[in-house]
């Protein structure tokens, strides 16, 4: 299905929960957040009927988040139960991958696609630091159980922040070079209470380009908010996600559902449709899916003078 801007709306992100199990600087306040009851969020159920009808809207491809969704019990039936449905293509997952060497072959079985995971510091201290006592042996140890498991591509997600990691770009890209990973750089985002924290901390992408040698720019698809770059003779890749920079609306082929029920046209936008109201049918819900694609505005405006941050942090959203 197209949205008003003649955007094919293709790939539904899906987050299971907003709680986490690491508290990093940028994305949570050191407290945690405030627990939700238990009613206040969907089920693993009314999550797969949303899913399940989204498919008819034309999505194929899904994505579970959180906070962090290997703490959501449950998660590999739903996995499993999604994999079943015809027109879902792909399944992936996005973890801070402290639990994914727990839960890997469980996943895979389930029929986990592949794995995205987030790491900002290849430096134990500094992980400890920005996670707020994460174990960074923990996540190497899930990258191998990942590449064990043949969960290709694997993707590692390193938000790029002024000051803290700017010196590990060169360190990062070396990565690739033996290894068949994508090391993606995404720039530092506005969000929520995370804003006093984050706004003299952000680093335009054009740094990564300046640091790493021998960069070459490869075919890339069109509806990713990447652009992929390789280092001569490299056996991965190296990805830019610039929202700010150079912001990628005009291709977005996506919407967001919260764990609380609220359909996200549009990730730095307020508006939300609350899909609780319209859990009684799949006719139901394929009115709230269709409205939240009509609604889906043609682009962000982080990177405009005056713009107020949304809301929700980026745990409540769905990473």
């Amino acid at each position: 299905m197209k949205d008003k801007f003649d955007r094919e709306i293709t790939y539904l992100r899906v987050s299971v929960t907003d709680r986490c199990n690491l508290r990093c600087k940028y994305c949570m306040p050191p407290e945690g957040i405030e627990k939700k009851d238990h009613q206040d969020l969907l089920s693993l159920e009314q999550i797969y009927n949303i899913i399940k009808v989204s498919t008819k809207i034309g999505i194929k491809k899904i994505r579970f988040t959180g906070g962090e969704p290997l703490v959501r019990l449950g998660l590999p039936k739903l996995i499993k139960d999604v994999s079943q449905l015809e027109d879902i293509k792909e399944i992936t997952l996005t973890t801070n991958g402290i639990l994914l060497s727990k839960y890997i072959k469980e996943l895979k079985e389930a029929g986990l696609n592949r794995v995205n995971i987030s790491l900002d510091t290849l430096k134990p201290d500094r992980y400890k630091d920005i996670t707020r006592g994460g174990d960074f042996n923990k996540v190497m140890e899930g990258i191998k159980a990942a590449q064990e498991y043949d969960m290709k591509p694997i993707k590692i997600n390193a938000v790029l922040m002024k000051g803290f990691n700017d010196d590990e770009i060169e360190d990062f890209a070396k990565l690739t070079l033996e290894q068949d990973i994508i090391v993606r750089f995404i720039e530092l985002m506005p969000f929520g209470e995370r804003y006093s924290w984050t706004k003299d901390k952000y680093l335009s992408n054009s740094r990564v380009l300046e640091s790493v040698k021998n960069l070459e720019e490869i075919d890339y698809d069109k509806g990713s908010p990447s652009r992929y770059y390789k280092i001569k003779g490299a056996k991965g890749k190296i990805g830019l996600i610039n929202p700010i920079s150079r912001h990628f609306c005009n291709t977005c082929n996506r919407i967001r559902l919260t764990a609380d029920g609220n359909i996200k046209p549009c990730l730095h936008s307020d508006l939300e449709i609350d899909m609780k109201k319209y859990l009684g049918s799949e006719e139901e819900i394929y009115k709230g899916l269709l409205e939240a694609v009509n609604r889906k505005p043609f682009q962000h405006h982080i990177n405009e003078e005056g713009y107020d941050p949304i809301k929700r942090d980026m745990n409540r959203i769905g990473g």
